[in-house]
């Protein structure tokens, strides 16, 4: 509320319309992905065909308006923070998309319908198509998923496009009032969009149906509480634990990562998978 009441100053040199644009497009796209998401044990709202595959380009949109942000604002240490913000998001593209078509890939074996849809993935969830195998191996994908969670967030140890002690804030050192204010909230929905998406590839279980409450009302107010504790849970662990049990990483350690690290870890998840398919 401070922050909104604030005046928002655009710096000598900044491209304006682009500085001050930036915020605005990243809380749209962030508040976008959670219209595709299932949240509080209902469907997505735009849920569809391939909804899956959407939210890995989609979560894209957040992470490059905020990196254009910190272009268009002409101050070096932003400029870095862009950088570094465009690196580490190229970086973990890929075991996101890794373990989410390999959930897809191993579903779509035991159904005919689409694998890729949201509705798909909580008819058929992961952990009742596999054996001991198959059980590691996703269990392998979901931390890959977790480790992505955080760097999503933005937290410890892959907060490197804002780095205070380093850039002094980095792509956020020039912003202030509402637009700072905006990428805020964006942040919270983006995190708040990763960990729902983990329950909904692992966890797409509804608490009322265990517990025989037939009464719809309230086992939509049970289901919905269950959600929040289910992405609590994931939070807690990807963004409180591991932000508490390691520092920052440099930029090189922080995409050596993604793109070596949790990229192999998410094709050793395959490759279990596939080999427990066919066993």
């Amino acid at each position: 509320q401070k922050l909104l009441m604030k005046e928002s100053i655009i710096p000598d040199g900044a491209i304006s319309w682009l500085f001050t644009a930036a915020p605005f497009a990243c809380l749209i796209t962030s508040a976008l992905l959670l219209l595709y998401i299932p949240l509080f044990g209902l469907q997505a709202l735009l849920g569809g065909f391939g909804d899956a595959l959407l939210i890995v380009y989609l979560l894209v949109l957040p992470s490059l308006a905020f990196a254009l942000g910190g272009f268009a604002s002409s101050s070096p240490y932003a400029t870095v923070g862009a950088q570094r913000e465009m690196v580490v998001l190229m970086s973990y593209e890929f075991p996101l998309a890794v373990a989410i078509v390999s959930l897809g890939w191993r579903i779509g074996h035991a159904t005919t319908a689409n694998p890729f849809m949201f509705s798909t993935i909580a008819e058929y969830p992961i952990w009742s198509l596999v054996g001991p195998l198959g059980i590691v191996g996703s269990l392998i994908l979901l931390f890959t998923l977790v480790v992505v969670t955080s760097g999503k967030g933005a937290k410890v140890p892959f907060d490197v496009a804002e780095a205070e002690t380093e850039i002094a804030g980095g792509l956020l050192v020039e912003y202030s009032g509402r637009n700072l204010c905006l990428f805020y909230v964006a942040d919270i929905i983006k995190a708040f969009a990763m960990s729902s998406l983990v329950v909904a590839l692992f966890i797409p279980y509804n608490l009322s149906p265990l517990v025989g409450i037939g009464a719809p009302v309230v086992a939509g107010i049970v289901d919905a509480l269950f959600f929040l504790v289910k992405v609590f849970a994931v939070m807690f662990i990807s963004m409180s634990v591991i932000r508490t049990a390691m520092a920052r990483f440099k930029i090189s350690q922080a995409s050596w990562v993604y793109i070596i690290a949790m990229t192999l870890i998410s094709l050793v998840g395959l490759i279990l998978i596939s080999v427990d398919s066919m066993v």
